[in-house]
């Protein structure tokens, strides 16, 4: 041994996810395959499910009902088999470009694959408040709630 720590696959794993994220496209989605275990978890605010296949399914979604999606990720912090992605998600083009600001919690298998991922992010101002119908009621409810 040349005294140089050996690589932990964990990191090696973490950063093939950033790259994925931050380069994705509907063609890479595919990708996913290698990223994740077979019969990972991953739940959204608006999905909850098992399995590559599923996984893929979410993703490919994604590109039919948003312009442009793209992540850019922020922050990285891995210890043991657990890490947290800070990232802010945009989607649509000029003046109608939508940022989304969220956290992933990830679980990591010993080869570096995602076996859990969990994804935080306010659906209510960062999507929810922009709809023509609910967005009215979204920003009464939280005037309301807020504290003074």
């Amino acid at each position: 041994m040349n005294g140089a720590a050996a690589r932990d696959p964990r990191d090696e794993g973490l950063g093939r996810l950033v790259a994925f994220y931050e380069s994705l496209t509907v063609q890479s989605v595919p990708q996913i395959a290698q990223l994740y275990a077979p019969q990972a978890f991953f739940r959204d605010p608006f999905n909850e499910v098992n399995g590559v296949a599923a996984i893929e399914r979410i993703f490919r979604h994604l590109f039919q009902q948003v312009e442009t999606p793209r992540f850019t990720v922020t922050n990285r912090l891995r210890e043991g088999n657990q890490a947290m992605l800070g990232w802010v998600f945009r989607f649509g083009s000029g003046a109608r470009t939508i940022e989304i600001p969220g956290v992933s919690h990830l679980i990591l298998d010993a080869q570096g694959r995602v076996t859990s991922h969990v994804d935080y992010w306010d659906a209510a101002s960062g999507l929810y408040a922009r709809l023509p119908l609910v967005g009215p009621l979204m920003r009464w409810l939280r005037r309301r709630l807020s504290a003074p």
